[in-house]
């Protein structure tokens, strides 16, 4: 009797090792981490796309590093009272050559001509709805300075919503150089 029971467990023991391999159990577990797992509908034109126009740009993390640079970013109260006077602090990144007239030109007519309108005079289809924009070819807009335009545009006023999200500082002297182009070729 006690040969049989030894027998039975050997037999037990060695049906359990050949069945249960060490190879063979871990294959379910390697195949769950090599084997990447599809949707049902692989084709393209039936998945959900993200649509652009109804997300948001969020600005970067504030402990982000710019790969330009940091620019000093003055604070609300500060700039408000005094833009002028800090305005005087940001000096052109770009030369005013044709190609920045011309980057300066496309992005002025994408961003600025719904509020300025064509002729900067502050008749574009949105200054009817809301408060007009000031006209950019009067005496006033000519005698500001480059750095308060600058501020202006990048951190936004009173009336106008600010557009450093939309432009980077290369492209808001872009912008700058075609609006003083278009004040010198537009006399008024």
């Amino acid at each position: 009797m006690l040969k049989l029971t030894a027998g039975v467990a050997v037999v037990a023991v060695v049906a359990m090792a050949g069945a249960a391999s060490v190879q063979h159990g871990c294959q379910h577990a390697v195949t769950s981490l090599t084997t990447l797992q599809y949707f049902p509908i692989r084709d393209m034109r039936q998945t959900v796309a993200i649509d652009p126009q109804k997300t948001t740009l969020r600005p970067p993390d504030s402990l982000s590093v710019p790969v330009t640079g940091r620019e000093w970013m003055p604070q609300h109260d500060d700039l408000m009272a005094n833009r002028e006077l800090i305005g005087s602090r940001f000096q052109a990144t770009v030369v005013a050559d044709d190609s920045a007239l011309a980057q300066g030109g496309r992005l002025f007519k994408r961003l600025c001509t719904p509020c300025h309108g064509q002729t900067m005079k502050g008749d574009g289809p949105v200054a009817a709805k809301f408060m007009p924009p000031p006209d950019l070819m009067n005496a006033s807009s000519r005698a500001r300075s480059d750095g308060y335009i600058y501020t202006y545009v990048r951190y936004g006023g009173p009336i106008m919503p600010k557009y450093g999200h939309a432009l980077t500082v290369d492209q808001t002297w872009a912008v700058i150089h075609y609006l003083r182009g278009q004040q010198k070729a537009n006399p008024r």
